[in-house]
Order: C-alpha cells, then sequence, then structure tokens
C-alpha cells in the first residue's frame, strides 16, 4: 500500500466531525469486531533511570521526578504479574523495561525466561525494550514474543524537539528489525508533546507508510509529570483527540487503535467516542509502566454500559 500523501491524511481529519465518526466506523465494522475491545496489561519489568531524555517520561535519568528505581523483575514474579493481569481479563501481557537498548547478558536471558513462561500461559506476549537487534529480535520469537512495542511518537520533524539521545531512524530501524525476526508490530504515538496537527498527521502518515502497516497503534494522551520538561503541557482538545483516533482507523483498517495513557483525565463520555471513531483496545491494570490508569473494575463497567466485550485479540476479522 503506498503511503497516503499528507494532503489526503489532512482531507480526512477536516471532515465534518459527524462524517468522519461515520467514515471511520465503515472502516471499523468492515474489519473488526465492532463491539469487541482486546484488554491488555503493561507492565514495568524494570522502572528508572533510563539513559533516554525522553522530554515527557519521568523514568529518564536526566530529570529529577522523584520515581523510585526498581530493578528487573524476576522471571517468578512477571508471572505472578501475569497470572493477575489473566484473572482480570487480559489477553495480551506487555513487559516494558526502561532500557535504552536491549544488551545480551544474564538480564537479556532472564527477560526471555519471562517471556516464556508468560506465553506458556496462554497469554498473547509484548515486550518494549528499547533498541534491538535483529538477532535480539529473533530470540525474542524464539522465547514466545509475538510483539515489539515501539512508539515513534510524534512526527519526524517535532522529534528533535523531544528527544536527543537517539532519532528517528533509529526507531524505524528498530521496528524493521522486529518486524523481520516474525514480530508483530505495535507502534504509536503521543499526544500533547507541544507539536501541531501537522504533526500528528506526520505521524500516521508515517506509521501508515510502514509496510505493513502495524499490527497495533496506541495513541497516547500525555501524561504531564512535575520534573519533566513538559510537567506544564495544556491537555490535548477531547475533539481533536477523538479525530485522529478516527483518521488513524481509517489509515490502518486492519490494525487495533489502542487508547492508551491519558485515560483517567477522560470521562466516559469522551471514552466511549474514542470506541465509537474506532478504537478497539485499552490497557487494564493501575499503572501504565508509572502512570496512572483507571481500575479495572471501572473499565469493565464501562465496557458493559456500552454494550462492548472483551475479545482474545484486536486483529482484523473480516476479508476485503
Amino acid at each position: 500500500m503506498p503511503t497516503p500523501t499528507l494532503e489526503s491524511i489532512q482531507a480526512i481529519y477536516d471532515l465534518p466531525f459527524t462524517t468522519l465518526i461515520f467514515r471511520a466506523q465503515q472502516v471499523h465494522q468492515r474489519f473488526h469486531d465492532p463491539a469487541g475491545v482486546q484488554l491488555c496489561t503493561l507492565q514495568s519489568i524494570k522502572t528508572g533511570r533510563c539513559g533516554e531524555d525522553c522530554k515527557y517520561c519521568p523514568q529518564s535519568a536526566h530529570y529529577n521526578t522523584g520515581l523510585e528505581e526498581v530493578p528487573l523483575m524476576d522471571p517468578e514474579a512477571i508471572l505472578t504479574a501475569a497470572r493477575a493481569a489473566q484473572a482480570e481479563g487480559a489477553s495480551r501481557f506487555c513487559m516494558g523495561a526502561a532500557w535504552r537498548e536491549v544488551r545480551d547478558g544474564p538480564q537479556f536471558d532472564s527477560v526471555l525466561t519471562a517471556v516464556s513462561g508468560v506465553a506458556s500461559l496462554g497469554l498473547e506476549v509484548c515486550c518494549t525494550l528499547g533498541m534491538l537487534t535483529e538477532g535480539q529480535a529473533g530470540r525474542l520469537k524464539e522465547a514466545g514474543c509475538s510483539v515489539y512495542n515501539h512508539n515513534l511518537d510524534t512526527s519526524r520533524e517535532h522529534y528533535s524537539e523531544i528527544i536527543t539521545t537517539r532519532n528517528y531512524d533509529d526507531r524505524l530501524h528498530t521496528l524493521a528489525r522486529a518486524r523481520s525476526a516474525g514480530l508483530q508490530l505495535c507502534s504509536g504515538g503521543i499526544l500533547g508533546l507541544g507539536e501541531s496537527v501537522t504533526d500528528r498527521l506526520k505521524l500516521l502518515q508515517e506509521l501508515a507508510g510502514l509496510d505493513p502497516q502495524p499490527d497495533s497503534v496506541p495513541i497516547n494522551a500525555l501524561v504531564p509529570t512535575a520534573g519533566t520538561p513538559l510537567a506544564d503541557s495544556a491537555p490535548v482538545d477531547p475533539f481533536e483527540f477523538v479525530r485522529v483516533i478516527a483518521t488513524a482507523r481509517i489509515l490502518m483498517p486492519r490494525a487495533a487503535v489502542r487508547l492508551s495513557a491519558g485515560r483517567t483525565a477522560m470521562s466516559d463520555e469522551l471514552q466511549a467516542l474514542c470506541f465509537i471513531a474506532g478504537a478497539n483496545s485499552i490497557f487494564l491494570g493501575e499503572k501504565l509502566l508509572t502512570t496512572p490508569n483507571p481500575e479495572p473494575s471501572a473499565d469493565l463497567r464501562l465496557l458493559a454500559r456500552l454494550g462492548l466485550h472483551p475479545i482474545a485479540s484486536a486483529h482484523a476479522v473480516a476479508v476485503g
């Protein structure tokens, strides 16, 4: 599929709101269970002291956010967390380590042991461990990992305003290595980093232009954290957020569009709008790595109120 032009993406985004939602629902109903929502859990397995300088992140060693550093969890502790997530209804278990990059050695071996154990529970396993080589991606795949998450965060043009310790192509190369090893790709971005609407659309253009497109596209709203350079960032306009969700659904029809960080600041009505716009996956659990997240019971109540149900996988179910 050729990369869509920025002009064509802008035209979709600028549609009258009701028309945009209708278009997104047409795509969603064609390719997905229209009432299905995949429930995922994201577990921080190594917290803090990351060498990257991402201006939004409380785990960066460059900022004083008061976050307590937690060393790498042992495989049995990770398995305990995975069993708890499964009991709450999660079908995908994501493991995140605050590393700049994966390094071969005892710690990576320990992660591989944990991946094997979690996969044996019947959960989809996703890892987000920073940059990695193709060989490391292959070892994750062999251990039972299904998905690798590596977000692009924002547009290429805005990227250097947010992160200087690696570049945009580093991220794209990591995605290519994961895909080459047979892993599904989970890649999205964060809204609220001081970017323009054009930056948001260029992010979607970059994601939609990947060949093949990502299997999962998490859309995050920044959760400002004291001590980071973006601590005083203004919230994203709710309707602009929904427009990005709907545009992502239209551009990437087969992908799971995941309503990710920032949901604690969203009303039930705004989250419902996001589902109507094509989001079909959320994270369960009290935290997403280190940021707050709604209580699982509150999420399940909201889904029940909306007549939505958990599904094992948010992958496209229709043909065409």
